[in-house]
């Protein structure tokens, strides 16, 4: 037998509306994701124009002081500049690149920003011997503009800069991977190196 309950009142009296902006957070996440990743393809391009170099000075993890000069006595050099302790792809890259860098007849310039005692702790763990250069307050990083990258408001994330002996930056890639693989590196390098 039917029970005749009769229908729920609404206490406002108002038609039951539903608000149409409801859905604008399933349009607004999609497009932010979107343009994230069109900012990555963009950004992983890297920027081929060529601008004169940041001068700088660093400790590095050895104690020893470095220039851009000291750098480039003997020829380029490529820098590196990752987001440091706390990303294991970032020191595991280091010795990865080490020998092909060496072949190339780059100097190779590792740079992070986190004190120099915490940086030769995680380098010791990886087995790297060479002196990473220590870029307190991201000044460096920042005049080569490798920091802000994927989300990295005060560091860099894994970038690369390769300068000229001239003082000239020629080639610049910044990558949204932690550790990037050597063929993709070096073939964008080398065809930089030869143009």
């Amino acid at each position: 037998m039917p029970t005749n309950t009769p229908p729920t009142k609404r206490s406002n009296n108002r038609p039951n509306k539903r608000f149409p902006w409801r859905w604008v957070g399933f349009v607004i996440t999609p497009l932010a994701l979107a343009i994230l990743v069109g900012v990555s393809v963009v950004s992983e391009k890297g920027d081929d124009t060529v601008a004169e170099a940041a001068a700088f000075e660093l400790t590095g993890t050895d104690g020893q002081t470095a220039s851009l000069e000291d750098s480039l006595a003997e020829g380029d050099a490529l820098l590196y500049f990752s987001m440091g302790v706390g990303c294991d792809g970032c020191f595991a890259q280091i010795p990865e690149l080490e020998a092909a860098v060496a072949e190339r007849g780059l100097n190779f310039v590792p740079i992070m920003v986190d004190p120099a005692p915490l940086v030769a702790a995680e380098a010791a763990r990886f087995g790297i011997e060479r002196p990473i250069y220590i870029d307190s307050g991201s000044a460096v990083s920042d005049a080569y503009g490798m920091v802000g990258i994927y989300g990295h408001g005060d560091r860099p994330s894994h970038s690369f800069a390769l300068v000229r002996q001239s003082g000239e930056v020629a080639w610049v890639r910044h990558y949204a991977e932690m550790f990037v693989p050597t063929d993709a590196l070096f073939g964008e390098l080398d065809a930089a190196l030869k143009s």
